[in-house]
């Protein structure tokens, strides 16, 4: 897991193939521009990347990133995640 914060005006650009997500920690509404770099940009299964990921996500950046208790995460996370592609 990488992080970082960013603060008005600063640009962060996600390598192709990251599995990303972006929370805001701040107190006011945020506002993000995306752009892909092509028109087809492929699928990844984003719950084998998010919950099955080694090693894991911590569960209360899940916890708050999904607004669902930490046992629903705990419970995600303990399933068994293949590659479906």
């Amino acid at each position: 897991l990488f992080a970082t914060y960013l603060h008005p005006g600063d640009v962060f650009v996600f390598p192709q193939g990251l599995i990303h997500f972006q929370f805001n920690v701040g107190k006011t509404n945020a506002v993000a521009f995306a752009g892909l770099s092509s028109q087809n940009p492929g699928v990844i299964t984003i719950a084998n990347a998010v919950f099955g990921s080694d090693p894991p996500i911590d569960p209360a950046v899940l916890t708050k990133a999904f607004q669902v208790e930490k046992d629903v995460i705990e419970y995600l996370q303990a399933q068994f995640w293949w590659n479906i592609d």
